[in-house]
């Protein structure tokens, strides 16, 4: 014979499913490319997103003279590279654990890139770090790569 469920069991297992449920959505973070912000003219903002496989970022071009594209070898083997269009937003969801990077291409030369971190396996990080940068780019990239190694 069966016995049935209490109603306190009930809301306890339909508790357990929703909490379970919720932690498993992925997440959707947003990063602004702006004229100007905290970092000075031509920025992504926050410059750094660290997430889990299987979120989003959204990438806001706040000026129709932004866009947002992957940096060449700056992403885990085997991605696919990215290359929005001029003054429109990018939604990219990241699957494969690793580091991202990304520049606006008008605005590269002045620094304009950005860094997502994915998952906990960085293995990329090293091989990111070591790729030729103009200057403005990799002055901003130092405190980024600090960020992505946890410092």
């Amino acid at each position: 014979m069966e016995k049935a469920m209490t109603p306190s069991r009930a809301l306890l297992a339909a508790a357990l499913i929703a909490a379970t449920c919720a932690s498993t959505q992925a997440a959707e973070v947003t990063i602004k490319m702006l004229n100007n912000g905290p970092a000075g003219m031509m920025v992504f903002e926050p410059p750094f997103v660290k997430i889990a496989p299987g979120d989003s970022v959204k990438f806001v071009a706040t000026d129709k003279g932004h866009n947002v594209e992957t940096i060449k070898n700056m992403a885990p083997e085997g991605v696919a590279p990215v290359k929005g269009a001029l003054g429109k937003d990018e939604t990219i969801t990241f699957d494969k654990e690793g580091v991202y990077g990304f520049k606006c291409s008008p605005h590269y030369i002045m620094g304009m890139v950005a860094l997502v971190a994915v998952g906990a396996n960085l293995d990329n990080l090293e091989k990111a770090k070591g790729l030729d940068q103009n200057k403005m780019a990799k002055q901003r990239f130092e405190p980024l790569w600090a960020k992505a190694e946890g410092k």
